[in-house]
């Protein structure tokens, strides 16, 4: 085409379709059609304290129209049930004691590679608000983040979520770390405009039902719901930039509920997660729930993959990307999980099938009496009251039972709530054994140690309060490899 020989007009007419068909070209293989992702992280809620898990009383509506136009995963499991070193092994991709950072307040080594480093270095922006919890270092894979650069989070952490999302750059795909306090003690929602009645609560079999029970249960799901309700405005936001349909959204907690038998503990009730995946542009509308095995050290490999950046070789944790495709897919046959200082001595370690549940405990002279905070909460006030005058059930005495087994097995088709320790039934014996090679053989595979010198009780376990000694540190396990 001789350009020369055409009208003014319809030279015009030319040039401006070249340019269209070259801008869509150049857009279409650009940066700015990768997925975006928004992981949301709560602070000490319980896999089963969302309604889309069936929990009747809790009011978690945005959450739970999230998994019903998304993918609910009924068996993923974090690393610990404690918040620094969960958060420390999403975000490294390895386990607590692989990393440097097993032990609560504790940071993530510089040395470690922390995945979203590796998207701001492939043409993401990165971003943070909120609660952080895994140190200094870690902040470099961030372009912007709210600790220590003078940002208010607000009473829940969530305050600078929105306001985030509206700032960024609108030329590069974006990953937005959003982390809230909710629903972490003290409780700070009960004059929020979502509250629970303490009448409704549904209380657990291993708590005492009183009224300061109810009371403190419903002042947690307060928290829930506006941890839920901010989770709304976040969605909101980005369908108001037309960027909804192509990010993936990801909620879960870093660890159990700040109650007895819950935060810290290696059960389903302190170490299951709830966790929920919204990606509308890739994943089938109608994919419901499913029940494959994810790990927390998973969450990183399928971030990366997701976004088309090549994952670490040391990274500990496979992609369940192919799980997002097709809800039957399996991509691991069991997790592991550990339990180690959080502000009192402790070395357990677990491994989980979607059959058994097996823990080997190598501090069994101590009770397993769950954080410091939790030790000060009336619940635990009143399962006090029910121990001195000797009217404890089984479920209810577990925190406070010391000498404590060596091994615990437990069959989850038996029961799931993980109260009857089948460990020394002989016809049980070969899965016993079979469990404790599996964790064994992690354990060596992964550089875990048993140290001696572990890090001692900062707090007295059973009033919860600071001990007046020298807070010092023990070995941390791993770190002797």
């Amino acid at each position: 085409m001789n350009l020369k020989r055409l009208k003014p007009q319809l030279m015009l007419i030319v040039l401006c379709t070249v340019v269209f068909f070259s801008g869509i070209y150049q857009t279409q293989g650009s940066d700015s059609q990768k997925p975006n992702i928004v992981f949301i992280i709560a602070d000490d809620i319980s896999w089963n304290d969302f309604g889309c898990y069936g929990n009747k009383v809790v009011k978690t509506p945005n959450i739970d129209k999230l998994a019903s136009e998304g993918l609910l995963f009924n068996n993923a499991f974090l690393t610990a049930s404690s918040c620094s070193p969960s958060r420390c092994s999403i975000i490294s991709g390895k386990y607590p004691h692989s990393n440097g950072a097993a032990e609560l307040h504790t940071a993530l080594p510089e040395s470690e590679i922390p995945f979203p480093l590796l998207l701001k270095g492939n043409g993401y922006y990165t971003a943070h608000a909120g609660k952080w919890h895994m140190g200094e270092a870690t902040h470099r894979a961030f372009d912007r983040y709210t600790d220590g650069n003078g940002y208010k989070n607000g009473d829940g952490g969530e305050a600078n979520w929105v306001r985030f999302i509206k700032e960024r750059p609108k030329d590069k795909p974006f990953f937005f770390w959003l982390a809230s306090y909710d629903a972490h003690r003290a409780w700070g929602a009960d004059t929020f405009k979502i509250t629970h009645d303490p009448a409704n609560i549904e209380v657990p079999v291993y708590f005492n039902d009183t009224p300061e029970t109810r009371q403190d249960i419903a002042s947690y799901y307060n928290e829930i719901a506006r941890f839920d309700y901010y989770i709304g405005l976040v969605k909101q936001e980005l369908q108001k930039q037309g960027v909804l349909e192509n990010t993936v959204i990801i909620v879960m907690a870093d660890n159990g509920r700040p109650f007895p038998r819950s935060k810290t503990r290696v059960y389903d009730s302190g170490m299951k997660t709830p966790f929920v995946v919204h990606w509308p542009v890739q994943m089938d509308k109608n994919a419901g729930y499913t029940e494959s095995l994810i790990s927390a050290v998973d969450i990183a490999p399928t971030i990366l993959e997701i976004a088309d950046v090549a994952v670490p070789e040391n990274y500990q944790g496979v992609s369940f990307l192919q799980i997002l495709k097709n809800p039957e897919a399996e991509v691991r046959q069991m997790v592991f999980s550990e339990h180690n200082w959080h502000d009192y001595e402790a070395h357990e370690r677990m491994v989980r099938t979607k059959d058994f549940l097996y823990l080997f405990n190598a501090r069994p002279n101590l009770s397993n009496c769950g954080p410091a905070d939790s030790k000060n909460s009336p619940t635990q006030a009143s399962l006090n009251e029910l121990r001195d005058l000797g009217r404890l059930s089984p479920a209810q005495a577990d925190i406070f039972v010391t000498p404590r087994p060596v091994e615990e097995l437990f069959d989850l088709n038996l029961e799931k709530e993980q109260l009857l320790n089948v460990a020394s039934l002989s016809r049980y014996r070969e899965k016993l054994v079979e469990m404790r090679t599996i964790l064994n053989n992690w354990q060596n595979e992964t550089g875990d140690t048993t140290p001696e010198n572990l890090t001692p009780d900062w707090f007295d376990r059973e009033t919860g309060e600071r001990l007046k000694t020298e807070q010092i540190r023990g070995t941390m396990p791993g770190t002797e490899n």
